[in-house]
């Protein structure tokens, strides 16, 4: 099931939800006027994802229905809610011998097992058996006996699984191990269908996003030409893609403003899932590490050259906290983010922006 849609830029605020407001009206880019966008969605990863593209793209509708397909086949090879996804059967077998995965998986799983050692351990596909611990992979959310949790805990971590490049094989050292990609499935889904769209449909304007968290650019807007659009195709040669961050709880209030081209935005936030224990809120991003959700942040959006790596780095950054991703940030220039600690009065944290990518928000706007 698809839906199509004709709309407005200003229309597009109401696409990704709460925390994420794309091509807000007020930060049209200059040029755009009154230019139609065509955006098409289809429900898929427990959630709602949507390729927006320019009213004269020569056939949108097939692109986009391509594209979507793409993310239903990714769906069925990544989920852990299916028993017979690629995934599960890694699960189920890769304790006992090793098992030969499609290529563009296997790399998905190399791309984790560095941001895995980039992050100290904070981001980690493995953490299956704590997700399941906690209730939340199919509920009801729970705190788990400290039994339960050093069990869980025994069987989570990315040093257990043994990836043979030559072989394009997958083994896993621990009995029990689980992979779960829901931090990193929806933005890698993002980076497939972009590569699809620029290569087999020679799409040069898009704006794709999964739900709330994840969203990518491909090239600029109809109309936003940039102050030096004579000097190429670098990402400084127009202002890209707007997408708004709201608060992970205040609707009014506005946390800035980011603009993408050819680039990724992750945001992660523990706004919806949550538990209340011995009066604490306890939200459903796990520290692998420790077995107990992460304090500290309420959210977490990182700018990054792939949508994987933007949803990747936006779980460790909300788990390591600010200090280490300032550090990661200098480290990666590639890299940057708006981060909000936890707290009333706290205010954003921004990190490895320049201005052109990056407006200031305010409150009631």
């Amino acid at each position: 099931m698809n839906r199509r849609d004709f709309l407005r830029p200003r229309r597009l605020a109401s696409a990704a939800g709460q925390i994420l407001d794309l091509a807000d009206e007020r930060t049209r880019p200059a040029g755009a006027g009154e230019a139609l966008l065509l955006r098409f969605s289809r429900r898929a990863m427990a959630t709602t994802f949507e390729v927006v593209v320019p009213f004269d793209t020569p056939g949108a509708h097939e692109a986009a229905n391509a594209a979507l397909d793409e993310i239903d086949r990714l769906e069925a090879q990544l989920t852990v809610y299916r028993d017979t996804s690629e995934v599960s059967r890694l699960n189920q077998l890769a304790p006992y011998t090793s098992l030969v995965v499609e290529d563009e998986l296997f790399e998905l799983l190399e791309t984790s097992a560095r941001l895995h050692r980039e992050s100290e351990g904070a981001f980690d596909v493995t953490a299956g058996a704590l997700i399941k611990a906690w209730g939340f992979f199919r509920g009801p959310p729970r705190v788990p006996s400290e039994e339960e949790r050093a069990q869980a805990m025994a069987r989570v971590g990315m040093q257990h699984v043994v990836l043979d490049r030559g072989g394009r094989s997958v083994r896993y050292l621990k009995s029990g191990l689980e992979i779960n990609l829901g931090s990193i499935g929806k933005g890698y889904a993002l980076d497939r269908v972009a590569a699809l769209l620029r290569n087999e449909w020679n799409l040069t304007s898009a704006l794709l996003h999964g739900g709330h968290s994840s969203v990518y650019a491909i090239g600029m807007p109809p109309g936003d030409r940039g102050p030096c659009a004579s000097s190429g195709p670098s990402r400084e040669s127009g202002s890209g893609w707007s997408v708004g961050l709201r608060h992970p709880w205040d609707p009014e209030t506005s946390l800035g403003m980011v603009r993408l081209r050819d680039r990724a935005l992750g945001t992660s936030a523990a706004t919806y899932r949550h538990l209340e224990h011995q009066g604490r809120k306890l939200g459903h991003l796990l520290d692998p590490r420790t077995g107990w959700p992460a304090e500290g942040m309420a959210s977490a959006s990182v700018l990054a050259p792939t949508a994987a790596e933007a949803d990747a780095l936006a779980t460790a950054f909300y788990i390591n906290g600010v200090d280490w991703a300032r550090a990661y940030c200098e480290a990666h220039p590639e890299v940057g983010a708006i981060l909000l600690p936890a707290g009333e009065d706290a205010t954003p944290v921004i990190l490895g922006l320049a201005s052109r990518d990056f407006s200031p928000g305010e409150r009631g706007a």
